[in-house]
């Protein structure tokens, strides 16, 4: 049987996510992402179209280095104005059946017991199709916001997010007896307390008594995803991530990355096939070549290049020198801040920023429903991908176009789902009927065994690293 495609439609609750300027769009619908009515017809829409979910980013800070401030950011609204990730998906889950929700939160401001009501109450309310995906947090001006003069330094977010997946499993996997819920009328007892436990939890970041405040969801843990490619990182996701949102230049760098996390996975006792890997990817697809080239020319014009610096959070104002002038005349040697990590410093100005206008790397294709199914089937086979985040330009416009053009030719070659397995949980769409649990090799299942609430976890080591 030929692999199948994972998708899951890429959002944020705001104007600007990733494809920058296409608010202005006459048919986009960005401006209505305060609606309740957006997101309910969003949802109703992917159900349609038999996608795994709908997967929401979400930052808890301004992108302000760019021109030191965050006025361009708002100019544009870039990623600002944006509202809470969480507080959509009930409103989503309750007009749908299937669909699946993966929600961004972050490790290192917020404490983890309240968290770990909120991801039970949502697993509770959606019947087990919420995942969440794990993030440490980057930018300044997040740390300021919660009483930090500057960001925590790479390495020890995740040191802190190790813990606090560890609260978050004794939580979850541990305070509760899968049948200390008996409900029983005749003795008047709702909840065995013999089957409810402190877990007493005492670390270097966190004290936290305990019980968890929610009886046990379906999946308990929900589907844990994660994006990385740091040395950290990936120690990380050796332990922990069921789905790892990667990339590459080519599928040979692609390969490797799943193979360098597939091993650490290995090293942590579990088995490499439990974490399936997905990639950003932008589809522009149309009926014929012409409608193609004329989507592509109208993305074009209306991308802004300001926007996207400031997601860069490009420390140099690119726009401000002739388009001749090569960076090694304007970027200190040696410097590796977050914006200037992907350019070279040979390059001129002008090719920067023609490469900034628009998204065109190894998960781009434009093209007819048959080029289109073609590229993917490459990504597939030749990558070994397991599915995709797709990128929104036009809301619903993006969608739509995939559900009504590419999804019929990828059922055509066995490539995609042609009806949803009906109560399955998020984690049993990605690994089979049955598993809607951690697996048992997972890091997180050993606190099934209450004995071991109080055996102190072995803390992650990482080696030094930048970014991801």
């Amino acid at each position: 049987m030929p692999k199948q495609l994972h998708v899951n439609l890429f959002e944020m609750n705001c104007v600007s996510h990733i494809i920058h300027g296409m608010w202005v769009h006459p048919d986009n619908n960005r401006h209505r992402f305060n609606d309740l009515d957006y997101w309910t017809e969003l949802a109703k829409l992917l159900e349609y179209g038999t996608f795994d979910g709908v997967f929401i980013a979400d930052v808890i800070g301004t992108y302000d280095e760019f021109r030191n401030g965050p006025e361009t950011a708002l100019r544009e609204g870039m990623q600002i104005p944006s509202n809470d990730p969480l507080l959509i998906i009930p409103a989503m889950a309750s007009v749908t059946r299937n669909l699946g929700f993966g929600v961004t939160f972050s490790t290192s401001y917020e404490p983890p017991f309240a968290f770990a009501r909120r991801m039970s109450t949502l697993d509770h309310l959606t019947k087990g199709r919420v995942g969440w995906n794990i993030v440490t947090s980057y930018l300044p001006n997040a740390a300021r916001n919660f009483g930090l003069e500057e960001e925590i330094p790479h390495d020890q977010r995740y040191r802190i997010a190790d813990e606090y997946l560890d609260v978050l499993y004794k939580l979850w996997e541990g305070s509760w007896d899968d049948d200390a819920v008996v409900v029983d009328r005749e003795q008047r007892v709702y909840t065995d307390p013999s089957k409810v436990r402190y877990i007493h939890h005492t670390g270097e970041h966190y004290k936290v008594a305990g019980p968890h405040l929610c009886q046990p969801s379906r999946q308990r843990t929900p589907l844990l995803f994660q994006a990385t490619g740091s040395p950290a990182g990936i120690e990380f996701a050796g332990r922990h991530a069921e789905a790892i949102f990667t990339g590459g230049s080519s599928a040979e760098e692609v390969q490797r990355n799943i193979k360098a996390i597939r091993e650490k996975a290995r090293e942590h006792g579990r088995d490499p096939a439990g974490i399936k890997f997905f990639v950003g990817a932008s589809v522009i697809v149309a009926r014929t070549e012409a409608e193609v080239q004329d989507k592509l020319r109208t993305y074009h014009e209306l991308h802004s290049v300001d926007a996207s610096l400031v997601h860069l959070q490009s420390p140099i104002d690119f726009t401000q020198y002739p388009r001749d002038t090569r960076l090694r005349d304007i970027v200190p040697e040696g410097d590796s801040t977050w914006g200037l990590r992907w350019v070279n410093s040979e390059e001129t100005v002008g090719a920067v920023l023609d490469k900034f206008r628009f998204r065109q790397d190894r998960f781009f294709v434009a093209g007819t429903p048959d080029h289109v199914a073609d590229t993917i089937e490459k990504w597939l086979d030749e990558d070994g991908i397991d599915g995709i985040n797709l990128i929104q330009y036009l809301s619903y416009g993006t969608a739509k176009d995939f559900i009504e053009l590419v999804v019929p030719e990828l059922r055509r070659r066995g490539r995609f789902r042609e009806q949803y397995e009906d109560d399955e949980t998020l984690r049993e769409r990605f690994f089979g009927k049955g598993y809607a649990r951690l697996p048992d090799d997972h890091f997180g299942a050993r606190y099934r065994n209450a004995e071991n609430l109080q055996v102190p976890a072995e803390p992650l080591t990482f080696s030094k690293s930048k970014g991801g």
